[in-house]
């Protein structure tokens, strides 16, 4: 029962899927960041790489280093509709500002609610639950700016840009503390479980002594 209110669990991989999502990141940021053509078609083109990339990794890692269903299907969704928008915006590169704002406002509405409900539904295991809420978080924020600020392609492709950096800069944070966590967790997780495996022993002990 001890492990019954955390609905989520991550595989000792999962590290690796959010160091990939940085690394991922790093490159369209780069481009942005030194490019002066701040251009929808730019931004299109940037976004649309790193949609698919992203999207990619996740439908593809989603099923190996996330233990639980409901998880799985949540970042295979957010995987198929990255994969989604950066067909569109690759397709569609010549599509215009009007365009631009469109694609990235509604991947970024879509997929950081998928994000944010996902942290919230593992509030109580803070490793996983931390790092989704603030990366989902941080994609919802780029939807609602992309919406609210005044349409100019250079204020909404460097916005995108700063969001590829935040990125860059926090997931490889995220994933590492993970990786490091593991086996910290893994020592703790037996003396945690023993209390309750020790109590219905109690009605059996002939079978507890033989097993």
């Amino acid at each position: 029962m001890a492990n019954a209110p955390a609905p989520s669990n991550v595989g000792p991989g999962y590290w690796s899927v959010a160091v990939g999502r940085a690394l991922i990141a790093v490159v369209p940021a780069v481009i942005i960041t030194f490019n002066r053509d701040h251009s929808a078609q730019l931004g299109l083109s940037v976004f649309g790489a790193f949609a698919l990339a992203s999207g990619l990794l996740l439908v593809l890692t989603g099923r190996r280093n996330l233990t639980v269903a409901a998880d799985r299907s949540l970042f295979l969704i957010s995987g198929i509709v990255s994969m989604i928008a950066g067909g569109l915006a690759l397709g569609f590169h010549t599509g215009g500002h009007g365009f631009f704002l469109f694609v990235v406002s509604v991947w970024g509405a879509v997929t950081g609610f998928l994000e944010i409900y996902a942290g919230i539904r593992v509030r109580k295991r803070p490793a996983p639950a931390k790092d989704w809420l603030f990366t989902g978080i941080g994609t919802a924020a780029l939807a609602l700016l992309f919406l609210l600020l005044p349409p100019n392609p250079v204020v909404s492709v460097g916005l995108f840009g700063a969001y590829l950096v935040f990125l860059a800069v926090f997931l490889p944070i995220a994933g590492l503390s993970l990786k490091w966590d593991a086996p910290r967790q893994r020592r703790s997780t037996p003396t945690s479980a023993a209390p309750t495996s020790a109590a219905p022993t109690n009605t059996a002990p002939n079978d507890s002594d033989s097993l």
